[in-house]
């Protein structure tokens, strides 16, 4: 349990950061700071500091306005310092992370008696790699030679090399202007011009490289080592448990983990997952580096040295994957043919994720091929790691240098092919969800080529075996957790025990008063797409008030465009739709022509359905096109569906539906973004009405009075 000297330390934090804003307690995030304290607090610890419980996990759905991010870092905080772990908080989105880091811990600092240091976690990705920018800036010639053209799929042409921004960049670290963090650049930088200046795992020589006491990223990385708490967003976390667990954060049987905004996490672990392969061009990428690997050969110093014996058997193992690959091809032809695909079809799914036993055949031999190749050019990788030590391996210092990086974008394309092949190869357990499994015809005529894809279909079973087994405790956070009033959809998707801790805080927001909810008498279902345009077009332009601040937001962006092409001359003048410009200058126009007193009209697809925030006048009117059905095309979906029918269950009722009343939470969220907000939402879909789901549909939503 918890010890009473961390209740008071909780207790004092919390009033202090209460007196220091003025504000009153709220019930809720009194409830959610004792769901956290509860659970964290009563895990019991082995001599080695190991988690001995099982129920180490909350899961708190907290509503808007409830001050979840504070009672969050209020509870956990003193308890990871006083249990001598690191506390790592995780978001989906940067607004949220910089809202932490600069706003919600700076304040927790300032205004009550808790210590503790933070540090925000970034991929390699974000950071300049030292040597890259010395090869561009150095030896320009030899960093992007056309023999690498093949290898690296962000190559470009020499002429188009930004060799001015690279001098302007390392003119800056040498005056320390610049910490070579691309967040912290104070001009633009092109993605292709940054993609040349990173590195990945693979690619860093980590302690071997000669620029390593001064690499931004390990920079970075010292932090981290010496932070309490960590800020990362759910790719980077999700990447380092990929990895281990202790690889890029802390290793999670030592740390404390709070995802907010969680909802976003079984989603995102699904995509760490998911491979996708063609196949001629495959081939075509292995005959590049089987050139490329003569060039290594040519320049090592003693041709029976462990890497030129390793060198040599490289061109058969690259065949031996050659053929496998066309023989694919040529059993996957007539089996394509079959099916009738063509450019405006072009994607088939195997039901039930699973494929012609031949292909399954072929996938084992292909996994076991590129696998020794991979293993062949990790040991390759290895020697040159080891030169800075050991000289005399037949690679010179200069050599292992400059093919290092090589070998790293090498091993990380074959990474992907073993990926996509072990879960082909795979015969799936019948006790789990199976895997997805799809072709897509690409391109035509010589240009044609076959994309195999693979994916699981949830990411629950790797998720408890990579995070919730392995970590110390955790938190699990965010507005929209449940569907329906259920926790269900989370659980299955997310793989949390079921001996977890749950809690729903609502918002103290007061919505029958403050929020209107209008269902008109729609004339047509949106199925009939065309009749149910016009009405939309019809219902804004009679409707929205053209002084005043309103978001439309639309499942289809074909919908989307021919509605503004329709609307009366008056509302296209304060139109902005998205799509026309970033969603960032879009959202900064329309704040400032309400700033300015005139009215404004957002137009909008999923992405502005959520984490937009347009709080007060900013927003008083949100219409919602229609319920947000998920487009039922993705593969991955379509096998959860066939799965849950296979077992008796209704994919219409546990999938659609659930996802659906998620999505409608989401969207009508945007309106009362605090307690003064005020405002109406209209949804044009006369299904609310109409069909039996509605009301299930309408009674998950906040309780808005309804008209």
């Amino acid at each position: 349990m918890l010890s009473d000297e961390l209740k008071k330390q909780i207790q004092l934090a919390y009033r202090a950061s209460l007196d220091a804003k003025s504000h009153k307690p709220r019930a809720g995030q009194r409830q959610m700071i004792g769901a956290i304290a509860r659970t964290l607090g009563s895990i019991k610890q082995g001599s080695e500091g190991e988690r001995l419980d099982e129920k180490h996990v909350a899961v708190i759905e907290a509503g808007t306005g409830t001050g979840k991010t504070l009672s969050y870092c209020l509870a956990t905080i003193p308890i990871a310092k006083a249990r001598g772990l690191k506390l790592v908080i995780s978001t989906a989105t940067v607004a949220l992370q910089e809202q932490i880091l600069h706003k919600e811990l700076p304040d927790l600092l300032e205004h009550t008696e808790l210590n503790f240091k933070y540090t925000l976690a970034k991929g390699r990705g974000r950071y300049l790699c030292l040597n890259n920018l010395e090869g561009f800036l150095g030896t320009e010639e030899q960093a992007i030679d056309d023999m690498f053209a093949g290898l690296f799929e962000q190559h470009l042409q020499s002429d188009d090399v930004n060799t001015a921004l690279y001098q302007e960049m390392d003119t800056a670290l040498e005056k320390g202007d610049w910490d070579g963090d691309k967040d912290n650049w104070a001009g633009i930088v092109r993605d292709q011009d940054w993609r040349r200046l990173t590195t990945d795992h693979q690619q860093c020589t980590n302690r071997n490289c000669a620029n390593y006491s001064a690499c931004p990223f390990f920079k970075a990385r010292a932090e981290i080592e010496v932070a309490d708490v960590i800020v990362a967003n759910h790719d980077l976390v999700l990447a380092d448990l990929s990895l281990g667990g202790g690889a890029i954060l802390s290793a999670p049987k030592e740390t404390i983990y709070v995802f907010d905004e969680g909802h976003h996490l079984p989603d995102k672990a699904i995509g760490h997952f998911r491979h996708e392969v063609r196949l001629q061009q495959s081939i075509a990428w292995l005959r590049q580096l089987e050139k490329n690997l003569v060039n290594l050969k040519q320049e090592l110093t003693d041709d029976v040295s462990l890497t030129g014996q390793l060198l040599l058997k490289i061109p058969q193992q690259i065949q031996s994957i050659v053929n496998f690959i066309q023989y694919a091809q040529q059993g996957l032809a007539p089996y394509i043919q079959g099916l009738g695909l063509d450019q405006e079809n072009n994607l088939h799914r195997f039901e039930f994720g699973l494929i012609p036993d031949e292909l399954r055949q072929l996938a084992y031999s292909l996994q076991t091929s590129y696998q020794k190749l991979f293993n062949n050019i990790e040991s390759i990788q290895d020697e040159c790691k080891k030169t800075k030590q050991n000289e005399g391996m037949g690679v010179t210092p200069e050599t292992a240098e400059a093919w290092q990086p090589i070998l790293g974008v090498i091993l990380g394309r074959l990474e992907q092919c073993v990926g996509l092949w072990r879960l082909y190869s795979a015969v799936d357990d019948q006790n789990f969800p199976p895997n997805a499994r799809w072709l897509i015809l690409s391109g035509q005529g010589m240009e044609q080529d076959i994309e195999l894809g693979g994916s699981p279909i949830l990411a629950a079973n790797t998720l408890r075996q990579q995070l919730w087994d392995k970590c110390f405790g955790a938190v699990v956070t965010s507005a929209t957790l449940t569907a329906l009033n259920q926790f269900h959809r989370f659980n299955m998707r997310s793989g949390v025990p079921r001996e977890s801790e749950y809690l729903r805080v609502l918002s103290p927001f007061d919505f029958q008063t403050n929020g209107l909810l209008v269902v008109p008498d729609m004339e047509h279902e949106p199925n009939r797409v065309e009749q149910h345009t016009a009405e939309i077009i019809a219902y804004l332009n009679k409707l929205v008030n053209i002084e005043k601040g309103s978001l439309v937001l639309f499942s289809s962006r074909r919908q989307m465009e021919e509605v503004s092409l329709s609307l009366s001359d008056k509302l296209k003048e304060i139109l902005l739709m998205q799509g026309e410009q970033s969603k960032r200058v879009i959202l900064d126009s329309h704040k400032s022509r309400i700033d300015e007193g005139k009215g404004s009209l957002l137009f909008g697809l999923a992405s502005f359905a959520e984490g937009v925030d347009l709080p007060g006048d900013y927003l008083t009117c949100v219409y919602i096109a229609k319920i947000p059905f998920a487009v039922p095309d993705d593969p991955v979906e379509a096998t959860l569906a066939e799965w849950i029918q296979k077992r008796g269950g209704n994919p219409f009722m546990e999938i659609t539906i659930p996802d659906a009343s998620l999505r409608l939470v989401q969207a009508t969220g945007r309106l009362l973004r605090n307690e003064k907000d005020s405002g109406e939402i209209h949804i044009l879909d006369k299904r609310l009405k109409t069909k039996r789901y509605g009301s299930q549909l309408i009674n998950s939503l906040p309780p808005y009075r309804y008209q």
